[in-house]
């Protein structure tokens, strides 16, 4: 994995394949290349490291053709180097790009390499191009070999195809990873994010599991995974190439932070009337099926974990109704027991990752009598799999969230899982009070976002600190949870996140003058708690960083430095709280002159196990 995008047309594809690649930089990357077809001939180029790196490569030596693919890679099998970098070939003949893992790849190779095939990457990918020639051997049409090879392979993939025997035809297919079809006048298109082609086209084709697809220049066809020819809808993408740049700031994720408002702002919108939260809004038979659900089982990864760990609190308060949330890693390989009339919810930003996916699928396919009541998406991409397998779809609407850490996307998620827990309660008038809170959200955040210049300063205090505690109690633990993510993600600063009233259990051990303490204290019913907690860690030598509501009673002194945070509702704490944490690592990370948005060896979509 991670980016591919390809290319057939009428035009030269070189520049188009490049600014398609650096379109998906976003995701993570460790070197890049491209293959082009022109006329009988297949070049290709690859390099480690950023896509400029091609560029370098393509400006001395152009690579010009009317057919071609291309691809940023995030090591899986095999090291970071040039001769793993896709596109991989077999015999100069025929081109592929790889997204997902081929499990069984070691016994194809084994059958490949006695057929005579040389290999000359560690990559798993290497072998889906030998077998494709091995079928083109047979065939002289690439789309049946394509089909032919997609159906020995176990695993995950997301395949474009190209052979210099066919110099305007591409293949694509996909299977457990995301793959989409750009539709053009005299040319189309493939790429694993629609942001890749925004430049090109705004009309899409999501493809759907199991898929294939076969482009000209002058037209495409699609067949599903049983061979049959099927038609797709073609979308018009409301998604704005301004979207997906940096708009004046310095970097993604500093301006998807400052976009937090207005994506919040968008979230609600459309699913609150006046006085009430329209369980409607997510489904026609919603709230009758809502009416039913006696338990709830949340299941996400990472940042989406920590926002299911949150509504745990709001679900179980405001509905009285139990949940559980799991890591969607470790929830299929266990023998999960289902409560009667259990409500299933996914959480995701690309709604294509791999293990919340199998989760998905591992809970629809339990049999009757053990099985969920329904499955609901929480999601902030639109025609993905977790949406389209989803019973159920809220989406977040946060907009293109292009930084790796997310921010925006799990703001967003947070708040859909709070307008989840009001349309689970039963009480009318709490709902009426809980939409009156929601409303003002927007104005809470952006008054958190005027500590944008103080953080900035209180950044420069972790330069050289090593490591870093993060405190919070009740709703506020998975929020400092996710606060040390975050640091770690970006500034490759160790942190780690506890439960305050567990410091005297372990962690204690630890608080010296080098270990930067952070809590996170809103006017809650833990505050009194929080407090006795702090004077721990400074009876303890250690050095104090807190986000406390101004009427908190805590004031900056030795050993401690309190930043007053905008009185909000405590049932909004979370996500106004999450705001200054997320600033925090930001800053400290361009302070230690890390890669913001491209943090090492973490991709934005997970799209392998």
């Amino acid at each position: 994995m991670c980016g591919i995008v390809g290319a057939s047309a009428q035009r030269n594809v070189e520049p188009i394949l490049l600014e398609g690649l650096r379109r998906l930089e976003y995701r993570g990357y460790d070197s890049a290349g491209m293959a082009v077809i022109d006329g009988r001939s297949l070049d290709r180029v690859r390099a480690v490291g950023k896509v400029q790196a091609l560029a370098d490569k393509l400006e001395n030596a152009p690579r010009p053709g009317t057919l071609g693919i291309a691809h940023t890679r995030w090591a899986t099998h095999g090291g970071v180097s040039e001769i793993n970098a896709h596109p991989h070939v077999s015999t100069d003949r025929v081109a592929v790009v790889h997204n997902g893992i081929i499990e069984n790849f070691e016994g194809l190779k084994r059958r490949l390499t006695d057929a005579g095939y040389e290999f000359t990457s560690e990559t798993d990918t290497e072998v889906v191009a030998h077998l494709i020639e091995s079928y083109l051997d047979d065939s002289a049409d690439l789309a049946e070999a394509v089909r032919r090879a997609v159906a020995e392979l176990h695993g995950a993939y997301a395949l474009a195809v190209v052979s210099r025997d066919d110099p305007s035809t591409l293949v694509a297919t996909r299977s457990g990873s995301p793959l989409v079809l750009g539709v053009g006048i005299g040319e189309h298109f493939v790429a694993s994010d629609v942001a890749a082609l925004l430049p090109v086209t705004r009309r899409f084709v999501y493809l759907e599991e199991g898929d294939l697809v076969v482009l000209t220049p002058e037209a495409f066809a699609i067949t599903d995974g049983d061979g049959s020819a099927v038609t797709r809808e073609i979308k018009e993408s409301e998604l704005s190439i301004a979207a997906t740049e940096k708009g004046g700031y310095r970097h993604f994720m500093l301006k998807e932070i400052h976009e937090q408002p207005a994506a919040l702002a968008e979230t609600w919108q459309g699913r609150m009337s006046a006085e009430d939260i329209l369980a409607s809004s997510i489904g026609p038979q919603a709230a009758e099926m809502l009416d039913q659900v006696e338990a709830i089982h949340i299941v996400a990864c990472g940042t989406s974990h920590h926002a299911g760990l949150v509504a745990r609190y709001w679900i179980e308060a405001m509905a009285r109704i139990p949940c559980n949330v799991e890591l969607a890693s470790e929830y299929r390989y266990r023998d999960p027991v289902v409560p009667r009339n259990c409500l299933f919810v996914t959480l995701s930003q690309s709604g294509e990752t791999a293990d919340t996916l199998a989760a998905l699928r591992y809970a629809k396919g339990l049999g009757d009598g053990q099985g969920y009541l329904a499955t609901l998406a929480i999601c902030n991409k639109p025609e993905t799999s977790l949406t389209r397998e989803s019973d159920l779809v809220l989406m977040t609407r946060a907009g293109p969230e292009i930084g790796v850490a997310s921010t925006k996307a799990f703001t967003t998620q947070l708040l859909c899982l709070l307008l989840l827990a009001g349309m689970l309660d039963r009480d009318k008038l709490r709902r009426a009070a809980l939409a009156a809170d929601i409303r003002k959200i927007e104005q809470a955040v952006n008054q958190v976002l005027e500590l944008d210049d103080a953080i900035r300063h209180l950044a420069e205090e972790f330069v050289d600190k090593q490591h870093a505690l993060f405190l919070g109690r009740g709703p506020m633990y998975p929020i400092a949870m996710e606060g040390a993510l975050k640091l770690k993600e970006i500034s490759y600063l160790h942190a780690e996140a506890y439960a305050a009233g567990e410091l005297k259990h372990g962690p204690l051990a630890l608080v010296d003058e080098n270990m930067p303490v952070i809590a996170v204290a809103p006017r809650n019913d833990w505050l009194e708690k929080v407090k006795s907690n702090l004077q721990e860690v400074r009876a303890r030598g250690g050095k104090l960083y807190v986000f406390a509501d101004a009427d908190a009673g805590l004031d900056t002194g030795p050993g401690i430095t309190v930043l007053d945070m905008p009185h909000v509702d405590e049932t909004l704490a979370p996500i106004a709280y999450t705001i200054p944490l997320q600033l925090l690592s930001y800053y400290v990370a361009v302070a230690k002159g890390t890669d913001v948005d491209q943090p090492r060896n973490l991709a934005k979509s997970v799209t392998v196990e």
